[in-house]
């Protein structure tokens, strides 16, 4: 009786091993991770770290991301943004530091949430008093529909430009090193 209790317990702790590595395994998710980097020059860098959900056929954009109201910019914990420099985001100002990232969202134009609240899961919006500040970014429609929610970066020069994109929407801002 002891061994037959003895190999089920050993059985159970294996099964509870495996379950826990698998739901610690983020690629697995529906909204898997990713990141994208930005580097300014002279060692400067941005470095965002983000849950790309997929679209899956449904509204994005007026729909599962309604208008009007702040979005994690994302899916699962809320999106880091990580600058080694002083930077200068779509005109505003925002010093060296990590923050995360929100957007607001409407049908012609987007506003870029930095904030200073950092390491909490992505919704809800930790409210505009832990705004670091808000930049317009510029709305444009794309030709063709993107499946996976995505943020990347075109380098240009001493600059670089956020893109942020889903279903048939593209958002983007600049940043530079101050």
């Amino acid at each position: 009786m002891n061994r037959k209790l003895a190999i089920f317990g050993v059985a159970l702790l294996a099964t509870l091993a495996v379950l826990t590595t698998r739901a610690q395994d983020k690629s697995k998710r529906p909204s898997p991770p990713a990141s994208a980097d930005c580097k300014l020059g002279g060692g400067k860098t941005v470095h965002v770290d983000y849950s790309s959900p997929r679209a899956k056929g449904r509204k994005i954009f007026g729909g599962l991301v309604p208008y009007g109201k702040p979005w994690r910019l994302g899916a699962n914990e809320a999106t880091t943004f990580v600058s080694m420099a002083d930077l200068n985001v779509g005109g505003k100002s925002v010093p060296a530091g990590s923050y995360t990232l929100f957007a607001l969202p409407s049908t012609d134009t987007w506003s870029l949430i930095v904030s200073r609240k950092t390491g909490e899961w992505g919704e809800p919006y930790p409210g505009e008093e832990n705004d670091f500040t808000r930049a317009p970014m510029t709305v444009s429609q794309l030709p063709a529909p993107v499946e996976n929610f995505t943020i990347a970066f075109d380098e240009a020069g001493d600059k670089c430009t956020m893109r942020v994109e889903w279903e048939t929407t593209r958002a983007t801002i600049d940043i530079s090193a101050k």
